[in-house]
């Protein structure tokens, strides 16, 4: 927490906490609750410095996140390391435990209490001292300072209030004052009583030095669960009159009136809805001088102190109490009546009021009432709520309309939209407190939340618009593999007839490469066939040269064989002219031979990659159509997936 002044009082939150704003509208004071987060939880904390220890936010707390401190463990470890201490006792114990209050105080004496002293005598002093002080100085419209939740709220919220609190001590530290200045009891003193505010009384520096301890009741009890009184019993030391009636409501008035008569005016008020709000009129009313009453008898707690802030919660609102401190008083009337012969007795019914208060005098004449006053010191604390925080906290908050600012539905613990507002243009608050402002915001999110939907809805039907279009895609997908797995396998069909001719032209190509190098050898042959056919056309011819030369001597007789001899060498002549024609022939069949040779050659070499070729064309053609199948089914699998979406 930022603030150091938070949580660091005697009311404090605790881990309950959920922040649930209860004690904000309980608490009378404005400034003395601060809602924040913590841990992502709601907490409202305590401004120790503002508040004033009523108790309201403690009563009204269902969930127990609140807290307080007091004296009673320090009180019972200075018991045990010896320290000398006597015990100033509120008149609200003994109604509260009627039948184990002296068992437990003498289990206190007999852990180290050295007196035992009832605050109902203080009481006494405490009517005395009004009585006197309010005839001395003529004050109207005094207000009574036995509650220190009272005296706070004055000192600190409106302190126009603080010349009307009576300066006479409370009945607590009037019974402390006595017995330091008047019974000399050097001891430490410790009050066992009902109220957390008690603390702050004995903490104010005129008061620290005679009560050290501020010892509730709740606190006590729990500090002694468990433990066997049974054989311990003990009494308070002093006498005292009417001051036992003291903690019940009105018992200060019943006091006044015993000796002032009940002609007198006695404002009456008790309880934190109503004391506060009272205190806050009747300052405008002594601001107007408007008529006042005699005294204002103000109490924090709605039955007083038997009911108080430290009380058990188990015991608050128990009417046992009531007829307690009912059969407290018959008794004590019991006895004061039984001292009717007593002319000074001043709680004598018989006495006129003048005389009851003439003997009340004369009962405390060896007392000085300046010993028994006290001062008040203004401690303002109250923040200014004007147009300029209001305004502030009203943007915060998003109410720019009248109507927006004057919801007044109290949810946020204030009683105001504009105290809200001021709240948290201080930081005291947060607007998300407002449940105005949380539904606004609902409300806002609610229209975002319908656009966002609507822009979904859109967005949805564009996708499904977008979703039939790839299904239309993937079903044209789906056909066109089809088809391509159809073409495909053919396509594998065909390539492998291709291949079955080509190996067949291969076969073919082979066969022709061998006849074509036969043919080559072949005339190659016939090249020497007819080398040697010339040979012999050469012989044939010089044959025949010679027998014409002989048949040419032969005469007539030679003549016939000249002519054979003529053809001879003819023919051998033509034979030889065949030759040399066939040779060039063969000269240029040769080099068409070797080409056309080569040219086989290199067209086999092509038909065998072409083979290869078509070869790996169908077990390609294969896998695609197996690849076909498997994309076909991908596709099946995505269309259903897609069909599932635009379902849902």
């Amino acid at each position: 927490m930022e603030n150091n002044k938070l949580n660091t009082g005697l009311v404090y939150t605790n881990d309950k906490c959920i922040g649930c704003n209860h004690c904000i509208s309980a608490c009378p004071v404005f400034e003395a609750n601060y809602s924040s987060s913590y841990n992502g939880q709601d907490v409202i904390y305590v401004d120790g410095e503002a508040c004033v220890h009523c108790g309201a936010c403690i009563d009204a707390c269902h969930h127990h996140a609140r807290s307080y401190q007091d004296d009673a463990e320090q009180f019972l470890a200075d018991l045990s390391k010896g320290e000398s201490i006597s015990l100033l006792v509120a008149p609200a114990f003994i109604a509260n435990y009627p039948r184990t209050y002296g068992k437990i105080l003498g289990y206190l004496k007999h852990l180290g209490v050295n007196h035992i002293i009832s605050v109902s005598f203080g009481a006494d002093i405490t009517t005395w001292g009004y009585l006197n002080y309010l005839a001395k100085h003529q004050l109207k419209g005094g207000i009574s300072q036995p509650c220190p939740a009272i005296v706070q709220y004055i000192e600190k919220y409106i302190p126009e209030l603080i010349p009307k609190l009576i300066p006479v001590h409370s009945p607590m530290m009037c019974a402390a004052v006595y017995v330091k200045k008047y019974l000399k009891i050097q001891d430490k003193l410790a009050f066992l009583g009902p109220c957390i505010a008690k603390k702050a009384e004995i903490s104010r520096p005129e008061n620290r030095p005679y009560v050290s301890y501020n010892v509730t009741f709740d606190h006590l009890m729990a500090k002694l669960k468990g433990q066997n009184l049974s054989s311990y019993e003990a009494v308070d030391e002093l006498e005292y009159g009417l001051g036992s009636v003291y903690p019940q409501p009105g018992g200060l008035r019943e006091n006044v009136e015993h000796f002032l008569g009940k002609d007198v005016m006695i404002r009456q008020i008790e309880g934190e809805s109503h004391a506060y709000r009272f205190l806050k009129s009747y300052a405008q009313r002594v601001k107007m001088n408007k008529p006042l009453p005699f005294m204002v008898d103000a109490l924090n707690c709605a039955e007083g102190c038997l009911h108080g802030t430290g009380v058990e919660p188990e015991l608050s609102g128990d009417d046992d109490v009531l007829f307690e401190i009912q059969g407290q008083r018959d008794k004590a009337k019991r006895y004061l009546n039984h001292k009717k012969k007593d002319k000074k007795n001043p709680w004598a019914k018989n006495l006129s009021y003048e005389k009851r208060f003439e003997n009340f005098n004369a009962q405390f004449a060896g007392l000085r009432l300046e010993d028994f006053l006290c001062t008040y010191r203004d401690m303002s604390k109250s923040i200014e709520i004007n147009s300029q925080l209001t305004n502030s906290g009203f943007a915060a908050m998003c109410k720019d309309t009248l109507e927006k600012q004057n919801i007044d539905c109290g949810a946020c613990g204030y009683e105001s939209c504009r105290e809200m507002a001021a709240a948290v243009a201080l930081g005291m608050n947060r607007k998300e407190n407002c449940m105005h402002y949380e539904k606004a915001a609902v409300q806002e999110e609610q229209e975002r939340m319908q656009n966002l939907n609507m822009q979904l809805k859109e967005e949805q039907e564009s996708k499904e618009r977008l979703y039939r279009e790839i299904m239309e895609d993937f079903q044209k997908i789906k056909s066109s593999m089809g088809d391509l797995a159809s073409g495909n396998q053919s396509s594998a069909e065909d390539a492998t007839k291709i291949a079955q001719a080509v190996s067949g032209m291969s076969s073919f190509t082979e066969m022709l490469q061998r006849s074509m190098h036969q043919v080559s050898q072949a005339v190659q042959g016939y090249d020497i066939m007819n080398e040697d056919i010339i040979k012999i056309s050469n012989q044939t011819g010089m044959l025949a040269l010679n027998a014409g030369i002989e048949a040419a001597r032969s005469g007539e007789a030679g003549k016939g064989f000249a002519v054979i001899a003529n053809r001879v060498r003819e023919l051998a002549e033509q034979t030889k002219e065949a030759v040399a024609a066939g040779k060039k022939q063969n000269e240029i069949l040769m080099p068409a031979i070797e080409k056309l040779n080569q040219e086989t050659m290199e067209f086999l070499n092509s038909i065998e990659r072409i083979s290869e070729g078509i070869s790996m064309l169908a077990a390609s053609s294969e896998e695609i159509s197996a690849q076909s199948e498997v994309v076909d089914e991908v596709v099946n699998q995505m269309s259903d997936k897609m069909n599932q979406v635009v379902e849902t």
